[in-house]
């Protein structure tokens, strides 16, 4: 779970920020409290604590600003409850959902198993290796699919990090013109991988590796993401930036690299 969701104060400062970037320079103590649902010396206090915390400054009395240090740990925050409201979407354990799992060993209809994320794959078996829990609906084979149902627990997802590599397009040479050996070592670190346009495919089939995507890579790299999966995206001059808008309109942090020959 992100650090903020851990005290109800963490919370209640993240509000009182918000609020204060939303009506500065004259903050009603009063109305921010009635909004947020706690009393106004409770409000008082907190602000006291964003000053001191330098993330709000006074310019006297009811006037404050959101400080640039504030605005950046408002960021920070909304885009970790953004992707965790995501998470809570589309991997959150329910009661009423039935999922669908490998089975990691073989299994009995009604057996209690445990659910962890690998490779962005979800499996289950008997051995609690995470709090997220259920219950099959069938029998099943070691690797077959099998229904789980009276969810319960989250799954814990690893952070995924993307990488993007621009690929000269074929006017600067194409694949020609790529460092082979820093695709190599980039390429080993990443598990899934995808390609923008024939010079970036071709450069990969150079180090004897195959994409696991070539089209809709921009939705792929997101959808990974989310599940934990850490990406390598091969991409020509001109789709990089359009690449890095996607992105960022995710609020998915991501790492740029040149693959040019200097």
């Amino acid at each position: 779970m992100i650090e903020l969701l851990h005290s109800k104060s963490g919370i209640t400062k993240f509000q009182i920020l918000i609020e204060v970037a939303a009506h500065q320079p004259n903050v009603r103590q009063k109305e921010i409290a009635e909004k947020i649902g706690v009393t106004p010396q409770a409000v008082s206090e907190y602000i006291k604590e964003l000053v001191a915390e330098g993330h709000i400054y006074s310019e006297g009395r009811v006037r404050y600003r959101i400080t640039k240090q504030g605005v950046e740990w408002v960021l920070e925050n909304a885009n970790d409850m953004k992707r965790y409201a995501r998470y809570v979407m589309s991997d959150i354990i329910s009661h009423v959902s039935t999922w669908t799992a490998i089975a990691e060993e073989d299994l009995d209809k009604g057996t209690k198993v445990y659910l962890r994320m690998n490779k962005g794959l979800l499996y289950v078996g008997t051995q609690e290796v995470t709090s997220a829990s259920g219950t099959t609906i069938s029998n099943a084979k070691k690797g077959e699919d099998v229904g789980v149902t009276d969810l319960m627990g989250l799954i814990d997802l690893e952070n995924a990090s993307i990488t993007i590599c621009r690929v000269p397009r074929i006017e600067r040479g194409g694949s020609k013109n790529v460092d082979l050996e820093r695709l190599r070592s980039l390429a080993k670190s990443k598990a899934y991988i995808a390609t923008v346009g024939v010079e970036s495919l071709v450069a990969l089939k150079k180090i004897d590796m195959q994409p696991d995507v070539m089209f809709g890579a921009k939705e792929s790299v997101i959808e990974a993401a989310y599940h934990g999966l850490s990406s390598l995206v091969l991409a020509i001059d001109e789709e990089v930036p359009v690449i890095l808008s996607r992105l960022e309109a995710e609020n998915l942090e991501y790492e740029l690299v040149d693959l040019s020959i200097q």
